[in-house]
């Protein structure tokens, strides 16, 4: 098992470890026992994953005389709002947890944005527990203590900064993962490759064929160093005021396309089309040599990412939803953009007509 450290400020309270390993969730139990986080667990996972994983990793924890309840919500991006979180809130009440409780997050981005958020604000905070079930949850969501939850105005316009007590990332959830739900997982493995680590880019387009096969040796290798390029990076910013904006490569624009979609097209595919638009936005500000962005594209394309809008979506409500994107400042919208591949920047004088002209360009 791969054990990762995230060292935050100095301060152990705040530090926690990233677990990496096959069928590991017995020996969470018996790290969460030893580290005696908590009197009782509510674990919080979706209706998709309730029976197929959520019982069984119940069970387990069970016998190994943890007390663990579980709650359940409808899946998908569209209970990432106050409703759900009232009703889990209500729930975990009648359960009678108190400060002495800690949650569990079991699933993907969404699961783990809530359950980070509640226990961020129940009783002031109670510790939790995140175990990511998707790719995309492994390789970034899970890491970093972000939370969240939507606004019909977009995504994650509320939420906060909570660290869990630790990240616990079993690959046997990957074998049960549909083609989409892996597919999103490597749009955030091929944004590290382009921000920060060109050796990793150059494994990813020599094994694309086995990654997209689901070889488990070869993603146990990605997986660990896509979580030591995000945690590294959490580890300099972990409010996000500097250098972690990097991480949100691809994102202004997947956002947008992701939130103007109803989230019918998925976190990953939404990333990898805003990865191309960056790389295109880059190459015409002369920026980005046309080399770097070939290969990119290249890559997005054997990997089996999107590199097109679909036809569906409205250039304009994508626009419209960019410029309501929460990390901007003012009037002022902040581009992650590239002047070569390993070497990325922020710049906010991107033009809203060669946004615009990008958008186009690519629904064609």
């Amino acid at each position: 098992m791969n054990k990762i450290k995230v060292n935050l400020d100095k301060k152990t309270s705040a530090s926690y470890e990233i677990y990496i390993g096959e069928n590991i969730v017995d020996r969470m139990g018996l790290i969460m026992a030893k580290n005696n986080w908590a009197s009782r667990y509510v674990m919080i996972t979706d209706s998709n994953l309730s029976t197929s994983h959520g019982e069984k990793v119940q069970a387990t924890l069970r016998e190994m005389e943890l007390k663990v309840d579980l709650i359940d919500f409808p899946a998908g991006e569209a209970s990432k709002n106050f409703q759900t979180n009232l009703r889990i809130v209500d729930r975990i009440i009648d359960l009678g947890a108190d400060r002495t409780s800690a949650l569990i997050a079991l699933g993907g981005g969404v699961v783990g944005d809530i359950t980070g958020f509640i226990a961020s604000i129940y009783m002031r905070g109670i510790p939790y527990i995140q175990v990511p079930t998707t790719l995309l949850a492994q390789v970034d969501s899970s890491i970093g203590g972000k939370t969240g939850i939507d606004l019909p105005e977009g995504k994650n316009i509320l939420g906060t900064f909570y660290q869990p007590k630790g990240v616990f990332i079993d690959l046997a959830f990957l074998k049960t993962l549909t083609p989409r739900e892996f597919r999103s997982g490597l749009a955030e493995i091929v944004k590290y490759g382009i921000i920060d680590d060109p050796e990793l880019l150059s494994s990813l387009e020599v094994e694309a064929e086995a990654i997209r096969n689901r070889d488990m040796s070869l993603l146990e290798k990605i997986i660990a160093r896509s979580c030591r390029i995000k945690k590294g990076i959490v580890e300099i910013d972990e409010m996000d005021k500097g250098i972690r904006r990097i991480l949100n490569f691809g994102h202004t624009i997947g956002h947008a396309i992701e939130a103007e979609s109803r989230y019918s097209v998925s976190h990953g595919d939404a990333v990898s089309i805003g990865m191309v638009a960056s790389t295109l936005i880059s190459e015409r500000l002369k920026y980005l040599p046309s080399e770097d962005r070939e290969r990119i594209i290249s890559l997005i394309r054997a990997i089996g990412l999107p590199d097109r809008i679909p036809k569906t979506l409205s250039p304009t409500g994508i626009l419209s939803r960019i410029k309501r994107d929460k990390k901007k400042e003012g009037d002022t919208i902040h581009f992650v953009l590239l002047k070569k591949i390993g070497i990325p920047f922020v710049n906010g004088s991107v033009s809203e007509g060669l946004i615009g002209e990008i958008i186009e360009a690519l629904k064609k």
